[in-house]
């Protein structure tokens, strides 16, 4: 059935597998994909989103090197929001609301048009390894396929546990059977592996619910996109989301069930993500607040499906449903899936060389869940690492890895494999020291050109990154070049109550006020003269802008990062009561409380624990 050595072959089609895939066949690997069902490829087991705060970063990321993620969540986009625009470049992240048909429909026609690219539905039941190397993978059904090597990318399947209140059943998502076989093998080849939990809430009948009672949340009025392609548009209509709260009343109806939930009588064992709790987490942890915001989310343009963000949940299903009638706006709800978690097999990322090779078998690797992160956006991140690695590996060239200071999927592989991780790690712009330099305005100018070199990105990518780089670095130097004069400036100062000028004076000085934005200096002859005889789009304007406004700010990160590095040298005496910190956050507490870090450079390194935590320490260390 399958004479010929595959490549790459890819175990699991979710967003780490599908990105593997893709970037492994696009660099020419004959690949192929192995997935228990070719119906649920880059399924959205949870949210139908895309983005978000850091996660945002990493789609943007993830299309400047050349994968998919970033056109499928523009293709199948029917909201699109910029969060914390209000705060500094470094922290706008781009967020979509998704249709999850469509956008594995997407993926799935994406994958099918690529060359290279075999698919096979059937579970993988273990690796074919001979002297620490892996050779290939055997099915259930026992059909054996060679390959050069194996990117696993098995999500929440690998010995999956669901948990409805007091019941339990297998499986890697409702209604898909678990995988085994795979655990079991590479803990008898000296893998360490370990149990994570994660949660999802209940699904409903959009048609049941009364929205005159919610807060509607459209999204911005004037859409941006993800991919740096011109393949895709922004969205021109939009669905809005809508928000309402719990109450007490919720609250008591949900800890009625407490003692038939699986969280608190010890049926499950294992961590669940910190920031994105259970509903009956968030009661039990914040007893003060009594109430907690839903966000109500379309699952496309045309379904009435809808799902109910921040009422994740493993309570009984009557529980669930009774609680759930007492929310404003969900009287009458009708349910079309009950909420549960899911128990899953990973392996502690500590196990992984830089490119997500595993160190004990050559030849193979671990991308997404199974390292321990949550979310589509790190594991789709890791996917294209891994499968872009492999490819390379088979091809005989050197490993391809990012810098901490070149992509927030630096930080992310760095933390995994640096520090580990004990609960389901998810990415956040506190977690890169570097975010000024990283934003998601310039992914492309970090990253195409890397992209073009492994033959991921089109020269088409490079051309377009190159003529937004020197159109921006020339509007930048027209700023600090050109002089505007007191009688044209002083009237957009004075709108904008900013000290007026006595003489002419460099744009780029006034431009730099923090009161001052682009449309403030638009008004001046000159520059709208400029944008309309270079014909510049958006994209040159505002990475023009952020050029002139935080140059300060970018190099004094840089500046920043290099006295981390001399942290070495500065003990920490034993231990040390971190909780008289106040204005330290409380997960830098927690975590060096436990790990007790002997100097602080350890504690800069420890996952969690940010710049910010370690400027404070620093100064209760009299530094």
């Amino acid at each position: 059935m399958f004479n010929e050595v595959y490549d790459v072959i890819v175990v699991g089609a979710g967003h780490a597998g599908s990105e593997a895939a893709a970037a492994a066949a696009n660099m020419g690997s004959k690949t192929l994909l192995v997935t228990m069902s070719l119906q649920n490829i880059a399924q959205m087991s949870c949210n139908p989103a895309m983005g978000g705060i850091a996660k945002g970063q990493i789609v943007r990321e993830i299309d400047a090197l050349g994968g998919y993620s970033g056109i499928v969540s523009d293709t199948s986009a029917i909201q699109f929001k910029m969060l914390n625009k209000s705060k500094g470049p470094a922290m706008w992240s781009p967020r979509v609301q998704s249709d999850r048909m469509r956008f594995a429909e997407d993926w799935r026609l994406l994958l099918e048009g690529t060359p290279n690219l075999d698919f096979y539905q059937e579970m993988v039941s273990g690796l074919l390894v001979e002297n620490h190397k892996v050779v290939g993978v055997k099915t259930s059904l026992g059909v054996e396929i060679k390959s050069k090597s194996v990117v696993l990318t098995n999500g929440t399947f690998l010995n999956g546990l669901i948990h409805i209140g007091d019941k339990n059943f297998g499986g890697g998502r409702a209604g898909e059977k678990a995988a085994t076989g795979i655990t079991e093998q590479l803990v008898s080849l000296g893998f360490e592996s370990g149990r994570m939990k994660t949660g999802t809430p209940p699904r409903v009948d959009g048609r049941s619910l009364d929205y005159s009672k919610m807060v509607e949340q459209p999204g911005d009025v004037n859409p941006e996109k993800f991919s740096y392609l011109d393949i895709t548009k922004p969205l021109e209509h939009q669905r809005s989301c809508h928000m309402t709260y719990t109450s007490l009343e919720v609250h008591d109806l949900l800890r009625e069930g407490f003692d038939r939930s699986p969280m608190f009588n010890g049926r499950i064992k294992s961590l669940g993500p910190r920031y994105c709790p259970s509903i009956e987490d968030k009661i039990n942890r914040f007893a003060d607040k009594d109430r907690h915001q839903l966000f109500i989310e379309p699952e496309g343009w045309k379904t009435c499906e809808v799902y109910v963000n921040g009422f994740s949940t493993s309570l009984p299903e009557d529980v669930q449903f009774k609680a759930m009638r007492s929310v404003v706006g969900f009287e009458k709800v009708k349910f079309f899936r009950p909420g549960y978690a899911i128990e899953y097999d990973y392996f502690p990322p500590t196990q992984l060389k830089h490119t997500l090779e595993t160190k004990l078998v050559e030849g193979l690797y671990f991308a997404g869940q199974i390292n321990g992160t949550t979310g589509y956006e790190e594991a789709a991140s890791q996917g294209l690492m891994a499968g872009i690695n492999a490819s390379l590996k088979t091809q005989e060239k050197d490993p391809f890895t990012l810098r901490r200071d070149e992509a927030y999927i630096g930080v992310l592989i760095d933390d995994l494999i640096t520090k580990g991780t004990e609960e389901p790690y998810r990415m956040f712009t506190s977690r890169a020291e570097y975010r000024t330099l990283l934003r998601q305005d310039n992914a492309d100018l970090r990253l195409t050109p890397k992209g073009f070199d492994l033959g991921l990105a089109s020269e088409k990518r490079l051309k377009r990154m190159e003529q937004k780089h020197n159109e921006a670095e020339k509007f930048v130097k027209f700023f600090s070049d050109t002089s505007v004069k007191p009688e044209e400036a002083n009237p957009v100062l004075e709108y904008k109550g900013s000290a007026l000028v006595k003489q002419s004076d460099k744009m780029f000085k006034i431009f730099s006020r923090p009161n001052i934005a682009i449309e403030d200096v638009r008004k001046f002859e000159a520059v709208e003269q400029y944008i309309q005889d270079n014909n510049l789009d958006n994209e040159v304007i505002e990475q023009a802008e952020i050029q002139v406004k935080y140059s300060g700010y970018i190099a004094k990160e840089k500046n920043n990062a290099d006295k981390l590095t001399r942290l070495e040298y500065v003990k920490i005496p034993e231990n040390f009561d971190y909780s008289q910190i106040k204005s330290m956050s409380f997960e830098a507490r927690e975590k060096l409380k436990k790990i007790q870090p002997t100097t602080v450079s350890q504690a800069s390194r420890i996952s969690g624990v940010s710049p910010n935590d370690i400027s404070v320490l620093l100064v209760y260390m009299g530094r």
